[in-house]
């Protein structure tokens, strides 16, 4: 039997990364109760540090999640807060296969916050590298 699994990124802004990816694969926000929330700092459980209003809804700060609609057993993607910021190459990064029209969804990405690492090719194969409004790297191939 295999195991679900969930991708974590490290963030220091992780509901305006979850919002950047989830716009740039097509993906969902996951919705937090803020309901739930709010009943967990009223108890005592939490406090309003552990909050925030993030486009008017209330939201844990600790992270926020995306989610393929289209796909509910795909793995969910946490971006969760860290204090640091990310100084090296990432050891981990999504290859987002976009097919022919790569530079037209480069360009694209551009314009949402992304940049522009290089261009690659090996044999047959070419993508492109580039950084989210983070620096995280990811490739469209």
């Amino acid at each position: 039997m295999g195991y679900e699994i969930q991708v974590t990124i490290d963030s220091g802004n992780p509901h305006e990364q979850a919002a950047w990816w989830a716009a740039t694969l097509g993906w969902q926000v996951e919705e937090q109760d803020e309901k739930f929330i709010r009943e967990m700092v009223d108890a005592g459980h939490s406090s309003e540090d552990d909050t925030l209003l993030f486009h008017g809804r209330l939201v844990w700060k600790i992270g926020a999640a995306i989610v393929d609609p289209d796909r509910p057993s795909a793995p969910r993607v946490l971006f969760q807060w860290v204090p640091e910021s990310k100084t090296v190459k990432n050891r981990l990064h999504f290859d987002m296969r976009v097919g022919e029209d790569r530079e037209a969804v480069a360009r694209s990405l551009v314009e949402a916050g992304a940049s522009i690492a290089f261009r690659s090719q090996l044999g047959p194969s070419t993508w492109i590298t580039m950084t989210d409004p983070e620096g995280n790297e990811f490739c469209l191939s």
